[in-house]
């Protein structure tokens, strides 16, 4: 069984997704779920580069409490672009788009998505919607902040309408996603892989799909009816006009906090995976995770309201929304709650994405207890509109999101492109950035509780110490990224080849060679436990892991470049 397993693997070491057909003209009208989810990464890192270029000139600005080199109205734009760049054009498509097009019908034993067209047509609408926020930084700056709020939106002389219509646009792209992989999961599951039978992952991107579908057209109004405001002057906003601003952060947030669950729901399941293989151990409670991410993407409708318990709401909507944003915490914590059963006592192998996953739980942690602040309303009066807001904001989305798609990056690029990265470097990486981001924005909560005001170019003296150490944590954080960068790219082309199954996953995906043929399986996979591995064994000849044969015995988990550290 072994040897026919690796026999499968070297069979297709030379005709994989990426070499089937080298063309350009291939790889742009490829209807391949690998491909595409390839281009989502490259274009989608591409955005993460631009945004991190305009975060680190916002830091190195804040340097000095006065002007460096950049107007307060230019500063306005930066942190504009920086966060809209961030937030539509990485971190909401990061995991979805570019890892679960590329993992979910692999992990589903199938040979694509249930409509390859339309996943093609999503990405196409993604580049236009990039273009769209592109075309606004250059033809004079947006200077409105992400959210794009009433009235300053529908009057600043800003590029405002291009913005909007490159969200408007980037939209469309999320619902076609979204119901891609819902009709995927519903209809192109194989034989035997019931409902709980599935992978944790496939699970969360479920309930992100949900949420896509059902909240992304609300923002698609919105927008809209801003573009109407602004260019035909109706009074939708306007209340010279019988317009109502607050009635745009209502429409805005309604969709954008269910969008906080796009950006985290994808890294919960990515968690799920990482925690369960490192730690070789199935998963502890998986129903109570599975279950838990429905009812994140069920209760995040309802709390958008705390974003604005200063914007003269009632009393009475006030407290309901606060109670609930308390109880949308409740399946957050039973995941984490989970994630460390399932590490208590297992061998637990400080490879780089467990690594990652570690530093997720942490910064996670923080952000996740810090929003308890933002939810109880005295509290949340003080610190409306701090650096506490920014700073709770990045644990949870950075800290969360992108420590968890780093981490999901390193624990399939073997698979991805068949090549193994340094492990060495890779935890280096990671601990540069999970320092960096540390002593970026930790600082930050401080100077929210001493009250500096967030997207202000200038401050008082007292608050310089506090945010020189934030840009000296920036540029440790920038370095971290860069090593991260470095290391992959750099695997991608000279790594040492990969096993099929390297980590030992008992996930469908390693049942396949790696990079994948084009069609995924020669075979329909034999669907079990995505949790047991028991039937896996280590074998050093072939580098990776293949099927227990009756009378093996497990041995030592392996390493690349240098010794695994097991607690």
């Amino acid at each position: 069984m072994q040897e026919s397993a690796a026999h499968a693997a070297t069979a297709h070491a030379g005709d994989n997704y990426l070499t089937h057909d080298r063309g350009l003209l291939s790889w742009l009208f490829t209807l391949d779920h690998k491909r595409i989810g390839v281009m989502y990464l490259v274009a989608i890192m591409s955005s993460f580069v631009l945004g991190g270029v305009f975060a680190l000139l916002i830091r190195i600005e804040l340097l000095t409490p006065v002007k460096a080199f950049l107007s307060e109205d230019r500063y306005n734009e930066m942190f504009t672009v920086h966060g809209a760049v961030m937030i539509f054009l990485f971190i909401i498509p990061s995991i979805p788009a570019a890892l679960g097009n590329f993992v979910l019908p692999l992990m589903l034993g199938a040979k694509d998505v249930a409509f390859p067209r339309l996943n093609l047509a999503s990405f196409y609408l993604w580049v236009g919607g990039a273009l769209f926020f592109l075309l606004a930084l250059f033809l004079g700056g947006l200077d409105t902040g992400w959210t794009f709020y009433t009235p300053y939106s529908t009057t600043t002389s800003a590029t405002v309408v291009a913005a909007t219509m490159g969200a408007f646009i980037l939209g469309f792209s999320s619902i076609f996603t979204g119901l891609n992989f819902v009709v995927t999961i519903n209809t192109m599951r194989p034989p035997g892989m019931t409902w709980f039978k599935m992978p944790l992952f496939l699970w969360a991107l479920y309930a992100t799909a949900i949420i896509q579908i059902l909240a992304t057209p609300v923002l698609g109004i919105t927008v809209l009816l801003l573009t109407a405001e602004k260019v035909l002057g109706i009074g939708i906003f306007d209340p010279v006009l019988g317009g109502d601003p607050v009635l745009f952060q209502h429409f805005f947030w309604f969709y954008s906090h269910p969008a906080v669950y796009i950006m985290i729901l994808p890294a919960m399941g990515i968690m799920s995976e990482l925690v369960s293989v490192f730690s070789r151990k199935h998963i502890f409670g998986y129903r109570f995770i599975a279950y838990s991410s429905v009812a994140i993407a069920l209760l995040g409708f309802l709390v958008w309201g705390h974003h604005m318990f200063v914007s003269g709401q009632s009393q009475l909507a006030s407290v309901i929304f606060s109670a609930l944003t308390f109880s949308v915490s409740i399946p957050s914590g039973i995941k984490v709650f989970n994630w460390l059963a399932t590490m208590y006592k297992g061998a637990i192998s400080l490879d780089t994405p467990m690594c990652y996953a570690l530093s997720f739980l942490a910064l996670f942690g923080i952000g996740g207890l810090t929003g308890l602040f933002l939810g109880t309303l005295v509290t949340d009066v003080h610190l409306h509109d701090t650096y506490f807001v920014v700073a709770h904001f990045h644990y949870v989305m950075m800290g969360g999101t992108l420590i968890a798609f780093l981490g999901g990056l390193h624990y399939w690029w073997p698979k991805m492109f068949g090549r193994m990265y340094n492990e060495k470097w890779g935890r280096i990486g990671c601990a540069a950035i999970f320092v960096g981001f540390n002593l970026t924005f930790f600082p930050q909560f401080l100077l929210g509780v001493l009250g500096m005001p967030r997207r202000s170019a200038r401050y008082r003296p007292e608050f310089e110490s506090l945010h020189q150490l934030s840009t000296v944590g920036a540029l440790l954080l920038g370095v971290g990224l860069l090593i991260a960068g470095v290391v992959l790219i750099h695997a991608a082309f000279r790594g040492k080849r990969a096993a099929s199954n390297p980590w030992g996953g008992a996930t469908l995906e390693w049942r396949c060679s790696s990079p994948p043929p084009p069609h995924n399986f020669d075979a329909p996979p034999m669907v079990g436990d995505p949790y047991d591995y028991d039937g896996l064994v280590y074998s050093p000849e072939h580098s990776g892991y293949l099927e227990r044969q009756p009378d093996s015995k497990p041995e030592t988990a392996p390493d690349y470049d240098s010794p695994t550290t097991s607690v």
